[in-house]
């Protein structure tokens, strides 16, 4: 479908999957917001080549989501948000007794309440507009659990509450609210993990992306990017527009076992 005259808003989008979303939204004619907690020039570059390249507004608003104000203050500088997607995140792996109390409380901070801040300033906007999408990229570790994560794990079953939430305090609306659970995708932040999984396991990196990172995934493959942005464009889509408070799971079958 064409999403032209919408504007998206994509929080953690200046690489990984964001950055695929804010394509995928983009291709299909939304304007968007890019948005990340750095202010480089490379990050206001990415902005300009996405909309020469699909033609569409392109703006890239810098804001640390750790920050309830700031998250908030991101949507009000956007001026319009038709479509939100809650994809800000961060990771840590340690056992719950080792678990830094800062790694804690900075994972629940990006990874569950700026979505609940953003969520909270967008809502007005999509009121007045008669019209939203509210999309949260939650995970397969929203749905289920692993070891060491446990952070991560807390958050991310907590966006896909927080979505229920929106979505049934929206039902009588022209608005919806949604969570992908992506299993793992090859992004920074997972790559980031790959060198200390060969240590812990003592393999290969091919065989820790087969055997241990990719063992819950059924496929044996990487979900992508381009995966989840198509996937939150159907979100976005009036074919979904009876779709909302549940999680689409993008992960290979892993939440099948």
């Amino acid at each position: 479908m064409s999403l032209t005259s919408k504007t998206a808003i994509i929080t953690g989008s200046n690489s990984g999957i964001g950055l695929g979303v804010a394509r995928s939204l983009a291709a299909a004619g939304a304007d968007v917001v890019l948005n990340s907690f750095t202010d480089r020039d490379e990050d206001h570059a990415l902005a300009a080549a996405l909309a020469a390249e699909f033609g569409v507004g392109a703006r890239y608003i810098a804001a640390d989501l750790s920050d309830g104000a700031q998250a908030r203050a991101l949507v009000t500088k956007a001026g319009r948000c038709d479509i939100l997607v809650n994809n800000a995140g961060i990771q840590f792996v340690s056992p719950v007794d080792e678990f830094p109390t800062e790694k804690w409380d900075a994972i629940i901070a990006i990874n569950l309440s700026s979505a609940f801040h953003t969520t909270a300033a967008a809502l007005p906007m999509m009121r007045e507009a008669g019209w939203g999408r509210v999309v949260n990229i939650a995970s397969a570790h929203g749905l289920t659990a692993s070891p060491y994560k446990s952070a991560y794990i807390a958050a991310k079953h907590g966006v896909v509450g927080l979505t229920k939430t929106v979505a049934l305090e929206t039902a009588e609306e022209a608005i919806t609210c949604n969570a992908i659970c992506p299993g793992y995708v090859l992004t920074p932040l997972v790559e980031a993990q790959i060198p200390n999984t060969m240590k812990e396991y003592g393999m290969d990196r091919e065989s820790v992306i087969r055997n241990v990172m990719l063992a819950r995934q059924p496929s044996r493959q990487f979900a992508t990017v381009e995966q989840i942005g198509g996937t939150t464009v159907f979100l976005c889509s009036d074919a979904a527009a009876q779709i909302t408070g549940t999680t689409l799971s993008v992960d290979g079958g892993w939440t099948a076992l």
